[in-house]
């Protein structure tokens, strides 16, 4: 099946799972077991799937973060609270963001059967979890039981493992983490300002990315793509599409668009409130 239906398809479920990373209901929860500063709740929580990891493996497996910035997040966050209750601590702020923005406007019937074909492509990812760290210990966790936290579920399993395998591509594309973040800034969706303070990387960290880059061809003299840095990108997006690309295969064109008509008004929902909360 053409990677680009795959690529639509997480596009339109994105925001299901992304919101978790922006609500105030997040930053609640894990304050409630003992986590309350903002970035290590979000690195605690994204990586408690692993168990207790070190720094050094959330450095390695989320790739674009300053180094400096994930050590101190993480230090000492095993001691205040296990993964396994970080986990819970998550999925409650989950059921509180969907029954708040979702569950509202969605038909039983609908989310039923949205999470019946999420979780079919999850499964078939579930299948293959050579080299996709954060995705496996996901794939780890028991399936919530709920209808609208099971199509959470499904949705951070497809996200996480196309993720993982985006990071392979960059690797195999000689890119650093900040090197990374440059190209996305320089390829238009999101500003390179937003990439830069949300990442945390500091203007030496980003001018050494940019000089490296612009050295290697792949940028001209305004910070702009030149066309080999371009064709570059392109060769990345294209990879971690083909790389996603099995459990929305596996599925066929039909389910997917099935998909996304299901989850488009839900993910609309959340993508329209969580700036704002």
């Amino acid at each position: 099946m053409d990677p680009e239906i795959g690529r639509r398809t997480w596009r339109t479920m994105e925001p299901f799972h992304g919101a978790i990373y922006f609500v105030p209901e997040a930053g609640e929860e894990y304050a409630r077991v003992g986590v309350d500063d903002w970035m290590a709740g979000y690195f605690a929580s994204r990586s408690a799937a692993m168990g207790a990891v070190s720094a050094d493996v959330v450095i390695a497996t989320f790739f674009n973060f300053d180094h400096a910035l994930v050590r101190r997040s993480m230090d000492g966050v095993w001691n205040t609270v296990g993964p396994s209750r970080m986990s819970e601590a998550r999925l409650t702020a989950v059921d509180r963001m969907l029954r708040a923005t979702v569950l509202p406007i969605a038909d039983p019937a609908d989310m039923a059967r949205a999470v019946e074909i999420a979780r079919t492509a999850a499964e078939v990812a579930c299948e293959r979890p050579e080299g996709r760290p954060l995705f496996a210990g996901h794939a780890s966790l028991v399936w919530p039981d709920e209808d609208h936290l099971a199509l959470w579920h499904a949705q951070t399993l497809l996200r996480e493992f196309r993720g993982d395998g985006h990071i392979a591509a960059l690797v195999d594309a000689g890119l650093n983490g900040c090197e990374a973040l440059v190209t996305h800034g320089a390829a238009g969706d999101v500003p390179s300002t937003v990439l830069q303070a949300t990442r945390q990387r500091s203007g030496d960290d980003w001018t050494s990315a940019v000089e490296s880059l612009h050295s290697r061809g792949w940028l001209d003299g305004d910070g702009g793509f030149t066309d080999e840095g371009r064709a570059g990108r392109q060769r990345i997006e294209d990879a971690t599409d083909r790389l996603a690309n099995a459990p929305y295969t596996a599925i066929g064109e039909d389910l997917c668009a099935e998909l996304r008509r299901l989850v488009r008004p839900w993910s609309a929902a959340l993508a329209a409130v969580f700036p704002q909360r």
